[in-house]
């Protein structure tokens, strides 16, 4: 039987990059871009009409280019509480990914655009954020942990050493081979830190690339 496609709306003003992160996506057998939008209506107005299985949207775009792309992604999920969220940025600003997540993580990703040279990575990001797992950039956690957040000094000693490595961009693959665990152990680890960073508040799974209900 063949496997049903995912259906993908992608949003960016700019069209030179939506139509390099559309070729990207077009690359995945099991992705398939439905339609596009360079503001804030069209995001809505577009998933509205298309019910995509997942949005992926740029943070600023107009009209004003502060936050469109996660305001409109609240909409979206709103209106159709089923599609999945992923968020590209050029910034690794945490209060960007708090605002994102900060009702629970599930079938959301917020990823740095400099990710989607990674294809592999990127496709299973999405595809992930789709079936309701989460995917949060590497870069982004770094900067939760080396802020100032209640929480962190509630940490275990292995959470320590765990946050420590993801301060250094590494993966949960990375992480695990390092401390010698199980990528399972390692992902049990990340969720907990992003727990005590109040990422998680309604038990759902927070993690980053390459983690989520069905890692491998």
């Amino acid at each position: 039987m063949e496997r049903e496609s995912i259906d993908v709306f992608l949003a960016d003003d700019n069209l030179i990059v939506r139509m390099g992160v559309q070729a990207l996506i077009e690359r995945s057998p099991d992705l398939r871009v439905v339609g596009v939008a360079a503001d804030y209506d069209g995001v809505v107005t577009g998933c509205a009409e298309h019910e995509p299985h997942v949005l992926v949207t740029d943070v600023r775009m107009p009209p004003s280019f502060h936050r469109e792309g996660i305001d409109a992604a609240k909409e979206v999920r709103k209106r159709l509480p089923g599609t999945g969220v992923v968020i590209l940025s050029q910034y690794d600003d945490p209060e960007y990914a708090v605002s994102l997540l900060a009702q629970g993580s599930a079938g959301y990703g917020y990823l740095l655009k400099d990710r989607v040279l990674n294809v592999g990575e990127f496709l299973d990001a999405a595809e992930r954020v789709a079936r309701g797992g989460s995917a949060l950039d590497p870069a982004v956690v770094a900067s939760l942990v080396g802020g100032e957040h209640h929480g962190l000094g509630e940490l275990t000693e292995r959470e320590h050493e765990v946050a420590a490595l993801v301060t250094q961009g590494l993966s949960n693959k990375d992480i695990a081979a390092r401390l010698v665990i199980s990528r399972r152990t390692a992902e049990s680890h990340v969720r907990h830190i992003l727990n005590k960073l109040g990422l998680d508040s309604r038990g759902q799974i927070a993690a980053w690339v390459g983690t989520g209900p069905d890692s491998r």
